[in-house]
Formats: C-alpha cells, structure tokens, sequence
C-alpha cells in the first residue's frame, strides 16, 4: 500500500507532537474547569452557612433575649432589630437589615453594611426589599439587573398594637465568584505556559524517540540490492532499540539470502549451460553419417533429460518455501520402510538388506518421505558397486523416529559433510567416478526433512562408508493433529 501523492505528508514526530498538545490542552482546561466548580461550589456552601448562621443568632435573640431598658422579653420588634444590628458586625458583600412594616408604604428599614464593599446595596432597592419582605419563603435568591443577591429572613411575629417586622442578612455573591473566576483566569495562564513548554520539551523528546525510526527509513532509503552492508545503531533496551534490533536481523537475513541467490543462480547458469553446450557442439558438428547421427540424437537427448531433471529438481525446491510441500497423515512405518525397500532393490545389484522395522505409526507424507528415501538410496548406488551391502531401515527415538539408508562405499570426506547438503554442492572430494546428477538430490533430502521439522544427519556406516539419516520429530502441534485423526 502506497501513500497518497495528492495528501500533504505529515511527519510522525509531528503528528505525536500534535496529540501531545491535544490530550495535554483537554486535561489542563478540564483541571482548570474543575477547579472553578468546586471553588464556585465552596463559594455557595460558605454563603448558605453565613446566611443560616446569622438568621439562627438573631431567632435565638428574638426567642430568649430581653429588652435591657425593661428586663422583659422583647414585645416590640424596632428595639429587637436595633439592639442585634448594634452587636452585629457585618462581613464583606454582606447586609444585615431590620425592616419594620409601615401600613400602604415599604417597611421601614434599619442597616448595616460596609461601605464600599456592596454595589449597589439591597438596602437602597425598595422594590427589591418589599418583594423580600412579602414573600413567603425564609430563603432564596434574587437576580437584580445590578446583580445576584442571596437573602435569608427571619419573621417576627407581632404583638397587639405592633407592626409587622423581619430579619433580612443579604449577601452579594459576585465578589466571591470573581475569586473564582480569577483562580479560573490564573489557571488557564498557566497552562497556556505549561502547553507551550510541553510542545517544546515534547518536541525534543520525540526527535529523539524517533531517531532510530528516521535511522531505519534512511539506511532503508540507502539499501540496494548490490549492498546491503548498511546496519543501524542500537543504543539502550526500549522498543526503539528492539526495533533496531529487528531490522538488523532482518537485513542479515536479507543478505544472506541475496548472497544465496546469486550463488543459487551462477551455480545453475553454470549446471544449465553444460548440457546446452553439449547439445549445441554436437549439433553443430552432426554431419550425414546415419552412424553419427544416431549417437548425436542419443547425446543429445540425455544431456535433454539432464536438463529437465535439474529444471524438475529446481521447481521442487522452489515449492519446498510453500506451506503446503508436505502433507502428513497417519503412516505404518514398517510398512513404508518396506516399500522403500522393494523400490531401492530396483536401483541397481547391490547386496540391500532391510535392517529392520520400527512398529508404529507416525504423521508424515509418505510420498515425500518415500522420494527422500529413494535418493539416498540412489546416492548409495551411484558411490558403490555391484556385491556391496545398501541397508535400509527405520528405528524410534525418544523424540520421534529416525529413517536410514546406510553404504558400504567409500565414505565422505569430513570437510564435505556439511557442503553436500547445499545446491549444487557435491564437495570436495567425489566418493565414486560413477557420482553423476547437479547436486539437487541432497538438498532435495534436506528440504524434506525440514518440512517435517526434522533434519538430515550424516553418520559414518561401521566398517566403512556413510549413513543418510532422516531424524523426524514430533512437535506437539503434531501430536495432537494425530490424535484427532484417530
């Protein structure tokens, strides 16, 4: 999947940057939102505390108090009211007022406040005061166009020959809440700074984050096909570093499977081109002897057959990168060891002998199984000769089973135990004169086996000669596969 060439291209260190500055612009102003509330909300607890607190101490004043020029409780409500307004002291943005009923007018009204700290008082609004003084709740508030005002009121019942009267403390909350709008101000400032140090620090950070990312794209942007020498620098252990990691591995395996490539090719120009030089000398030089001709065509023809085999060889092991190059299932192994050992008989005259039987079942492809078998055994033929012992056999190990096929040849030479498993490989030193092929057959074997998940071993026959073994394991996977077909 390709970019878009018509989108703007916008850097990852950017794009982190941006959801930075998002997430941290939402937090800061959901803190400072936050704050407001709760300051905005103490500011209401605290006002309906002082409004409950002043209107409880003057109704135990007008319950219990007495009248100090009498010595009797209070029976006219103008001394009650001048008498508490006298021993109040009033807070700031708050009124105390004493409001005495006069017949057809607004009641009469005796304050207190501080001056200058209430804009706008309630007791300079008559209309505000006799809308309070009629109502019939002990509590509320009143929204003025000067402002909010918050009241409590405390009535006090008259006596025969005495006027109406009540206790009104009246708060303006605005003061109370400009603090909070301010912490709210002061907040957002703050955080304006702390989101423009962040986007700086979160600038830096994630260059440095990302260096090792803009390492990859640039030793990526750097690697050809003819050098893949370049490496990146790991430093520390976090995920960057263990992305390095991974990209260095995958180069590696890259070059290592580059390097393959181009031996796999040379070594197969050089194996195809033998045979098409045989057939185009000898076709250039055919002349009109029917003799001549027979043994051109014959030549010609086999080195043909030659180079299907090696095409053939070449698209097995193609197919052997594919998951499904094999396909177990539940197999006899007696009963494919011995039909291994009726196809090998047919190889050659050598002295076979089936060197016994493991009595079990296994999960494996017995066609892939039954060809690797095929070119070992033909492998010994072609490093023996006629009267010499070829066994073959299978035996259980611990971890799976093991199929062989064992010669009495002359045995591999130590530096070439490892060198004829690879394509087009047959090692330094060739065990027979009679040893023909393009050195598939092998790796064909290898290939097998490790589509098994298993592996091919090389061992020394007693007495002379090589042992091919197919070591094949039973992964646990398997194991239970094997036990659902049963």
């Amino acid at each position: 999947m390709t970019a878009d060439p018509g989108r703007p291209w916008v850097s990852a260190r950017l794009r982190i940057l941006l959801w930075l500055v998002v997430v941290m612009a939402v937090a800061l102003t959901a803190v400072a939102a936050a704050t407001r509330s709760v300051l905005l909300r103490d500011v209401d607890h605290r006002i309906n505390n002082l409004l409950a607190q002043e209107a409880e101490e003057f109704a135990n004043l007008a319950r219990n108090g007495v009248d100090p020029r009498t010595g009797q409780p209070f029976t006219d409500p103008d001394p009650l009211l001048r008498l508490f307004l006298e021993r109040q002291y009033a807070d700031p943005d708050e009124e105390l007022l004493g409001l005495v009923g006069r017949s057809g007018q607004a009641p009469a009204r005796k304050m207190q406040f501080r001056e200058g700290r209430v804009d706008h008082p309630l007791a300079e609004d008559s209309r505000s005061l006799n809308t309070i003084f009629e109502s019939a709740n002990a509590t509320g508030t009143l929204h003025r166009r000067q402002g909010e005002v918050r009241w409590a009121k405390v009535e006090i019942k008259a006596s025969a020959g005495y006027p109406p009267a009540a206790f009104v403390v009246a708060f303006h909350p605005e003061g109370e809440q400009q603090k909070a709008g301010n912490v709210f101000t002061m907040l957002i400032a703050i955080s304006g700074v702390a989101l423009l140090m962040t986007t700086g620090i979160g600038w830096v950070v994630a260059g440095r984050i990302l260096r090792p990312v803009r390492l990859v794209r640039t030793t990526a942007a750097q690697l050809t096909e003819q050098d893949l020498t370049q490496r990146i620098p790991v430093q520390g252990r976090d995920d960057i570093a263990a992305l390095a990691e991974t990209f260095n591995a995958m180069l590696d395996r890259l070059e290592r499977a580059f390097a393959a490539q181009r031996e796999f090719v040379d070594d197969a120009g050089h194996e195809l081109r033998t045979p098409i030089t045989i057939v185009r000398g000898h076709l250039e030089l055919m002349g009109d002897d029917p003799v001549e001709r027979e043994e051109t065509v014959r030549i010609v023809m086999e080195e043909l057959d030659r180079m299907s085999r090696i095409v053939e060889d070449l698209l097995l092991l193609a197919k052997a990168e594919r998951p499904d190059f094999v396909t177990p299932e539940p197999v006899q192994l007696a009963e494919l060891t011995a039909d291994v050992f009726v196809k090998a008989r047919a190889l050659g005259d050598r002295d076979w002998k089936l060197a016994g039987t493991v009595d079990a079942e296994g999960f494996l492809d017995s066609q892939r199984i039954t060809q690797a078998m095929v070119q070992l055994a033909q492998n010994a033929v072609q490093h023996t000769v006629p009267g010499q012992r070829v066994s073959i056999g299978s035996r259980a190990r611990t971890d799976g089973i093991e199929l062989f096929v064992a010669d009495t040849g002359p045995g591999i030479q130590p530096q070439d135990h490892e060198v004829i498993f690879e394509r087009f490989r047959r090692g330094t030193a060739r065990r027979g004169s009679r040893a023909t092929g393009a050195g598939l057959g092998l790796a064909i074997v290898k290939a097998i086996a490790e589509g098994h998940g298993g592996r091919v071993e090389l061992r020394t026959t007693e007495g002379g000669g090589a042992t091919f073994v197919l070591v094949l394991h039973e992964p646990r996977e398997v194991k239970d596969l094997k036990e659902a077909v049963r």
